[in-house]
């Protein structure tokens, strides 16, 4: 068996985890200021704790020892995740943070869907099915009946 810190399970349910505290913490937090500003304001914290990551693992690496098609692609990654922090600001600042989360988890859809597409990754009839229930699943938590 895998030790705890090695298994990627475990990083994926301590990522969903934060991202649900995201929410909310972000739904309370953009009530007294524009969704922009709130989104850098959190970004800000993110780079920092970063920053902090590294030193104190001393993972810091010289910029030129890093690929251009490493950097290209990193980039265009920081560009969809601003794009994407903007966005689900913009939303948590409107709507329900209950109902803004789940229509965001459509990324789990979307990451399956570009996976085979561009990635040439296969999924089973079962991964067809599991992916279309979160979808449907998403847009019924979203309803508002």
């Amino acid at each position: 068996m895998k030790p705890l810190l090695a298994n990627w399970g475990f990083w994926a349910l301590l990522s969903a985890a934060f991202a649900a505290l995201t929410a909310i913490f972000a739904k309370i937090g953009v009530e007294g200021v524009n969704s922009d500003y709130a989104t850098f304001l959190r970004t800000l914290v993110v780079v920092a704790v970063l920053a902090a990551i590294l030193t104190a693992f001393g993972e810091w690496r010289p910029l030129g020892t890093i690929g251009a098609r490493t950097y290209l692609f990193l980039g265009l990654s920081g560009l969809a995740t601003g794009a994407s922090w903007l966005c689900y600001f913009r939303a948590l600042k409107i709507g329900d943070a209950a109902r803004v989360a789940p229509i965001d988890k459509l990324s789990v859809v979307l990451v399956a869907l570009f996976g085979v597409a561009f990635l040439g990754e296969r999924l089973s009839p079962p991964n067809w099915l599991g992916v279309g229930l979160i979808a449907c699943g998403a847009v019924l938590v979203a309803w508002r009946g």
